[in-house]
């Protein structure tokens, strides 16, 4: 069920939230499929809907750094990159409070983050969302809200309501329709945790980025998939079902092209136009972030038999995008 989020229908969210129900959520990045993140059974419902597993951690999503200090431990640079980027893309994974320090008892007790949620770990995964829709479901439901994002397991990311719907169907039991999607990739996850600042998943926020604001080198660390700290972290993820070729200068038989710049000597005048996606003609890399799984996407359906991928220059958030590319392109 889709429905264009205004007042009515976020109230009705909210309810379905409290209720243990699963939501399709807008953000700034992707779609997330939101639930109760103080409710084990509704937790156990993101997985169960997605197909996830089960050792695969969400992002914890709330209002601000004060609700995020109710379930974990805020320290300083947590401080400092909180006050630079939240609201927005970056999602910060911080000690858990111990059960006996959180107000309302934390582990699965009501009020407390579900196990589940955390994947058993001893970090939790948060982050404050731009989204006015987001953010208005977060005070409405009156709960933090567990939300990965609203697609089968491994699958392209959602940047749309429809793909929402196209992904997961009736296992949601509402989507709040709001449009596409800003950034158009997920969360920049950055590890707060131990003793240097590592980004686990790049995204919207770069690691230059967080390095000017904490004044120290931060560095990336893919993780281990078989353990992942961070979503995104699988090896093979954000995938379409078609195979991915990267770094293209030529288009094979059979190949449908994913573009960045100019396409004049990839594609003849006779290449079918529905087998072309320009992820940016301008290479606008915030363009062609917001562009990514959407063209993906579509490119999946064309009836193509694989998807030829230009190269995608890697800096700044061209950094995330070929973070996505590379997984998509994993056999």
């Amino acid at each position: 069920m889709i429905k264009t989020a205004n007042f009515e229908s976020i109230a009705e969210a909210a309810a379905i939230l409290r209720d243990g129900g699963l939501v399709g959520m807008p953000t700034e990045t992707v779609y997330g499929l939101a639930a109760d993140a103080t409710n084990g059974e509704a937790v156990a419902k993101i997985f169960a809907a997605k197909g996830r597993p089960s050792f695969n951690p969400l992002i914890i999503h709330v209002m601000n750094l004060a609700q995020a200090g109710e379930f974990v431990e805020v320290n300083e640079w947590a401080r400092a990159a909180a006050g630079s980027f939240w609201p927005g893309p970056l999602t910060m994974v911080l000690p858990k409070l111990p059960p006996s320090t959180h107000p309302a008892g934390g582990g699965d007790v009501k009020g407390g983050i579900s196990e589940l949620a955390s994947a058993g770990l001893e970090t939790l995964a948060v982050r404050v969302p731009s989204h006015k829709v987001a953010r208005a479901l977060i005070e409405a439901a009156g709960v933090p809200l567990a939300a990965p994002s609203a697609n089968v397991s491994g699958t392209l990311s959602p940047t749309s309501a429809a793909h929402v719907h196209d992904s997961l169907g009736d296992k949601v039991d509402m989507i709040l329709a709001a449009g596409a999607c800003e950034i158009g990739l997920e969360s920049t996850v950055l590890d707060l945790s131990g003793e240097a600042p590592l980004v686990l998943r790049p995204g919207g926020v770069s690691a230059e980025d967080i390095c000017e604001v904490l004044g120290v080198v931060v560095g990336y660390d893919a993780g281990d998939p078989e353990a992942p700290k961070s979503p995104g972290q699988l090896l093979k993820h954000y995938a379409p079902n078609l195979p991915v070729r990267l770094n293209a200068i030529d288009v094979r038989e059979g190949e449908a092209l994913l573009a960045f710049g100019r396409t004049k000597f990839m594609v003849g005048p006779d290449f079918p136009a529905e087998w072309v996606r320009n992820l940016s003609e301008t290479q606008d890399l915030h363009e062609a972030a917001a562009n990514l799984f959407a063209m993906l996407k579509s490119l999946d359906g064309s009836g193509a038999q694989g998807i030829a991928v230009m190269a995608v220059p890697d800096v700044g958030i061209g950094v995330a995008i070929n973070d996505r590319l590379k997984r998509a392109a994993q056999k």
